[in-house]
């Protein structure tokens, strides 16, 4: 099974969307593996998007997952990455569908609500850098009733 990373960012805590990100991807079938709600720092958050520091954007990107709490998250499951990206809805709002996380929460781009791991490659990366210490290894009574 895949696994991915998938973050709500401080606009989504402040809002209180965090049972409902969560509720989103249970229904759907994935399994929660890690789960932790954390206040970054700054070398932390440049860390976490060291791909993204040449862009202009950078600097704001970093104050913006600085600002308060997110809720980091593993979740496993077949097509993890691909589904959870489709869940979540295009980086901007205007782009997303109605239906998805940020089609429905969200309307700045630089507010919209959520990270998701663009790839299974990235996804390991993110869940090294995010769950030093490993996640929970256990399989959901429910897994026969999901998967074939």
């Amino acid at each position: 099974m895949e696994q991915t990373f998938i973050m709500i960012k401080p606009d989504g805590v402040q809002r209180g969307l965090v049972g409902e990100i969560i509720s989103r991807f249970e229904k759907k079938g994935f399994t929660l593996k890690g789960l932790k709600l954390i206040t970054v720092d700054r070398p932390f958050a440049e860390k976490h998007y060291a791909d993204l520091s040449a862009k202009p954007f950078f600097n704001g990107l970093v104050e913006y997952i600085i600002s308060g709490p997110v809720v980091a998250m593993v979740w496993e499951g077949k097509n993890v990455v691909t589904t959870g990206r489709k869940i979540i809805g295009a980086t901007n709002p205007a782009e997303s569908a109605p239906g998805t996380i940020r089609g429905d929460y969200a309307i700045d781009i630089g507010r919209n609500v959520i990270h998701g791991s663009d790839a299974v490659e990235s996804g390991r990366k993110e869940i090294a850098l995010w769950f030093p210490e490993g996640i929970a290894e256990w399989r959901s009574s429910l897994h026969p009733w999901i998967y074939e």
